[in-house]
């Protein structure tokens, strides 16, 4: 038993936490080392076994007192001491092996030992400072569970709502339906003869945009062409430098030559820039467009009232389908915590469910304990209410006989007395039978000593006669 899994505390750290747990009030005041250790003091360690019971397994004070009987025996009354004795025994019995501890024994309540008692308080403070540590843990868990299942019900309801008013935007009454109807179809006609009319003008200046893109591109075509030939022909002007020495005439010309290809390459850029400035001003005519949008708009103001409560309206439904997204957002951000809550639930709940199972079989046990020992003790009420009987009956033949006695005790009183006074009388009689014989015993032996005389003398004088002759 030395492999223990639990630690093993000093007995000045279990009588510390019983003073402060476990105990309250003057118990924990006068409670003492030496009445738990040492030669501990019975009464106390019952005590502190019982309050431990109270509190991790919830057993009432009057379950130490119910007798636990499962053999017939004649009379219970004399079991009566014996019986908290023998609880405590069987609810600690069953308390110790979920602290790690399977050897107790009855010896362990009646007469402890030190080091058991020690082994035996710190395994049951371990279970404890288990017990109330992952209570805590069970009810913040339980804790946030609720409050995500009151903001999922908040959310829903939330939800409820926002669907509400989006049907009842939806829902057009019957007074406007006409009016929004004309609206509606007025505005579809505009609409498709404002995209008519931008489609024609698109494809007009599409068209143009395109050829003028074209010219661009060839006309830049040429410039690289005409760049990539006055590259070349400085590479080609430097290696005839390099090779040759000209004469000035030679190199006037050949300026004159290349200042002329110069300007037409600045009449050539002129003309492409000439020309992209043409397409800069086509696209500038783009305002006209514009000019004939706003002339449209302003066709439209006549419409714009209603229109502007239909953008209100519409304004109202995405605000709503907003609140309805981010509701939806924070329901799934809700759902995924749940999911994660009830995970986690539900792995306690399958604890619990074992756990709960364990209660149930150890419930139906002792219901089953206790329906039979409520037919053991009907037996033994039974078996008491005629012994009871039979003591009744004993206690009146008592009764009968002591009656008797008394009586016999009365006559032999009676005849006490009277044999007493015949023994008076009879003591009585005998002592003047006895004077009587002393007076006859005295006569006869006057009589008998005057007839001796007179045969002594006889004798002497038929002595003296015989003598004589």
């Amino acid at each position: 038993m030395e492999t223990m899994t639990f630690p093993r505390y000093s007995p000045d750290d279990i009588i510390s936490y019983l003073r402060s747990h476990i105990l309250e009030g003057a118990e924990a005041r006068n409670l003492v080392k030496g009445d738990v250790f040492g030669n501990p003091r019975l009464e106390v360690l019952h005590l502190i076994y019982l309050r431990i019971l109270q509190k991790v397994c919830g057993i009432r004070l009057e379950h130490a007192y119910v007798m636990p009987l499962n053999v017939d025996i004649m009379y219970p009354q004399i079991h009566e001491g014996f019986l908290p004795v023998c609880n405590l025994y069987i609810h600690m019995e069953r308390l110790l092996p979920m602290c790690r501890i399977n050897d107790f024994q009855i010896a362990d309540v009646l007469s402890p030992k030190t080091k058991r008692t020690v082994r035996f308080l710190s395994g049951i403070l371990n279970f404890v400072n288990f017990r109330e540590f992952r209570r805590e843990a069970y009810l913040e868990l339980q804790q946030s569970y609720k409050l995500a299942m009151e903001k999922k019900q908040h959310l829903e309801a939330v939800n409820q709502e926002a669907t509400l008013k989006l049907e009842k935007l939806k829902t057009v009454p019957a007074e406007h339906e006409a009016e929004i109807k004309q609206l509606t179809e007025s505005i579809r006609e505009l609409e498709q003869q404002l995209r008519q009319d931008y489609r024609r003008k698109q494809t007009a200046l599409q068209e143009e945009t395109f050829q003028k893109k074209a010219d661009i591109a060839e006309r830049n075509q040429k410039l690289n062409e005409c760049k990539v030939s006055l590259a070349a022909l400085k590479e080609e002007q430097e290696q005839l430098k390099s090779k040759i020495v000209e004469s000035p005439e030679e190199r006037k010309s050949y300026n004159e030559m290349m200042k002329e290809k110069i300007k037409k390459l600045k009449k050539e850029k002129q003309e492409a820039t000439e020309g992209y400035e043409r397409y800069r001003d086509l696209v500038d005519v783009l305002p006209s467009c514009q000019v004939e949008l706003q002339l449209y708009q302003k066709k439209m103001e006549m419409q714009g009232e209603n229109v502007e409560r239909l953008a209100s309206v519409l304004s109202e439904i995405r605000n709503l389908e907003d609140q309805l997204e981010s509701s939806q957002v924070e329901l799934k951000k809700a759902n995924t915590d749940e999911m994660s809550l009830k995970r986690v639930v539900t792995a306690k709940r399958e604890k619990l469910a074992t756990a709960e199972i364990q209660l149930k079989k150890m419930h139906e046990d002792i219901e089953l304990h206790k329906c039979a020992v409520l037919e053991h003790f009907n037996k033994v009420q039974e078996k008491r209410g005629a012994v009871c009987d039979k003591v009744m009956a004993i206690r009146k033949e008592i009764k009968q006989k002591k009656d008797q006695i008394e009586r016999l005790k009365e006559d032999a009183e009676e005849k006490a007395k009277k044999a007493k006074e015949i023994h008076l009388i009879l003591k009585a009689v005998v002592d003047k039978c006895h004077e009587s014989l002393l007076k006859a015993v005295k006569a006869s032996a006057a009589s008998r000593a005057e007839k001796i005389d007179e045969i002594r003398e006889g004798l002497f004088s038929i002595q003296s006669s015989l003598n004589d002759s």
